[in-house]
């Protein structure tokens, strides 16, 4: 996704048009110079789902279930609960993903309920993973409008659509996977709520294979402006470096 993600930044920075949007999970931590994104809509659900033959739970799959998913991130706490899985990779669009699933490739598959909600398949949904078993990757479900710095006029007109909570939840979940120096391929999750100045960040690093994994979380009280969540997720990041995320994303990456 960072490669077509780049590719209509290209026409942005063009000035060939006057500003993107784009699926929030999917547009890299730092974005180009010149470039900002102005605005973060309303966030949609943030958990992942199953989509599984006859409606089966996860814990219900039968032993070595076919599971498919391209996500590390996925993959990690799928196999911190269900090492037997047989992991697939699944590529392509969703109408794809379900053509592939309704072949008979894979005996499950797990998609971001906000796509499946979006493009109408939300009646093909086995089962919502809570947070406490899947954290989402960064982002997730929330859409990002991005513009040219030097653009106020369409600036101005985008910042309407900016919905503040999603904002500073987005905003503390990008800075920690800046700061853990992640991207899409690498086993990182996060979570934030913002409610009446209190933030609460989650966030998961773990193995591909799911034998090695952390989570932590920090609440913030207090917070008046979008770069204090920032610096929570920073905090956050720290944290989680100090136990020892640091060792597990140096294994991934010289594998990356």
């Amino acid at each position: 996704m960072g490669i077509f993600t780049n590719d209509i930044e290209k026409h942005l920075l063009a000035r060939e048009i006057d500003l993107a949007v784009h699926s929030l999970k999917d547009v890299p931590t730092s974005t180009p110079e010149g470039l900002i994104i102005t605005s973060f809509t309303e966030r949609e659900d943030t958990r992942d789902v199953i989509i599984s033959k006859g409606g089966v739970k996860l814990k219900d799959l039968p032993p070595n279930a076919r599971m498919a998913t391209s996500s590390l991130r996925r993959m990690s706490q799928l196999l911190s609960v269900r090492p037997d899985l047989d992991i697939r990779d699944i590529r392509g669009n969703l109408n794809t993903r379900f053509q592939k699933f309704d072949d008979g490739e894979f005996d499950a598959m797990m998609l971001a309920y906000a796509g499946v909600y979006r493009l109408n398949f939300s009646d093909r949904i086995s089962e919502i993973l809570p947070h406490d078993m899947m954290l989402p990757a960064v982002g997730q479900g929330a859409l990002g409008i991005e513009t040219r710095v030097d653009d106020e006029q369409t600036r101005e007109i985008v910042r309407i659509l900016n919905h503040s909570t999603t904002e500073y939840c987005c905003r503390a979940e990008r800075a920690l996977l800046r700061h853990l120096q992640g991207g899409c391929q690498i086993p990182i999750g996060a979570y934030a709520t913002f409610n009446n100045g209190t933030l609460k960040l989650l966030a998961f690093v773990g193995s591909v294979d799911g034998k090695t994994a952390l989570r932590n979380e920090i609440t913030k009280t207090g917070l008046t402006s979008p770069e204090q969540a920032e610096e929570a997720g920073i905090a956050l990041a720290e944290e989680l470096l100090k136990q020892g995320a640091d060792a597990i994303l140096s294994q991934i990456r010289k594998t990356c």
